[in-house]
């Protein structure tokens, strides 16, 4: 699953406007997209070091400590080559949020397109979680500032709709992909059993990949265990 299918399906699920239409704003009309998509190879380079530099920059100091400038500085660019694509470091970390959210959202959809939540037995839906829970943490450190973007998309207010973007377009899917098993169980019940499983999941992997020192394997075995609970009591 490509970058720009992941992109349309969360954007369709959400009924978000999709990148190219209605220009996003915060409530304060501060833009949030990106002015340009670079086209040249020159321009994409730019594009990318303005972004892998944020990124490294907001582990190193945080977001409130990052400025446009101090991007340049460290990139070796000159103010209007990053202003050319990014309006302001909102921008900034809004493209950087919406690439880590589709990093983590490709590994979910695929594995609930896999079978991931179909196991017959507890001990097997248990183990399949744990396994989407490892690699979910795997891809969030790998990915450049991966920690920090995750704080700054819960902190700043402008830019949590990123994350609630993917929560609600995971747990439609959760949703459907277990509708059938439980035909007992109220529409309504269910919903708000897949929205608590990601909300939790989120939690647990954001605990684990902000406390280095945390074991990931005990907490992720408790939140999927919880869960994998949980579905027994459905009818």
């Amino acid at each position: 699953m490509g970058k720009a299918t992941t992109r349309t399906r969360r954007r369709a699920a959400t009924k978000g406007a999709p990148r190219g239409g209605e220009a996003a704003f915060d409530a304060a009309g501060i833009p949030l997209d990106t002015k340009l998509q670079p086209t040249q190879a020159r321009g994409q380079d730019t594009y990318e070091v303005v972004l892998a530099t944020a990124g490294e920059m907001l582990r190193d100091m945080g977001f409130e400590q990052l400025t446009t400038n101090a991007i340049c500085e460290r990139a070796g660019l000159t103010p209007p080559a990053l202003y050319r694509y990014f309006p302001n470091k909102y921008a900034i970390l809004k493209e950087l949020g919406d690439r880590l959210m589709i990093a983590q959202d490709e590994l979910v959809l695929e594995w609930i397109d896999g079978g991931g939540l179909t196991g017959d037995t507890v001990e097997e839906r248990l183990a399949s979680s744990v396994a989407i829970h490892e690699r979910i943490v795997e891809v969030t450190r790998a990915f450049p500032g991966g920690a920090a973007i995750a704080r700054a998309l819960r902190a700043v207010p402008m830019l949590q709709r990123l994350r609630f973007e993917s929560r609600d377009m995971v747990a439609d899917r959760f949703f459907a992909a277990v509708r059938a098993r439980y035909p007992n169980t109220s529409e309504q019940r269910l919903r708000v059993a897949m929205r608590m499983m990601v909300e939790l999941s989120y939690a647990a992997i954001e605990m684990v990949v902000e406390e280095p020192d945390r074991d990931p394997g005990i907490l992720n075995h408790e939140v999927c265990l919880l869960f994998a609970l949980y579905f027994e009591s459905f009818s």
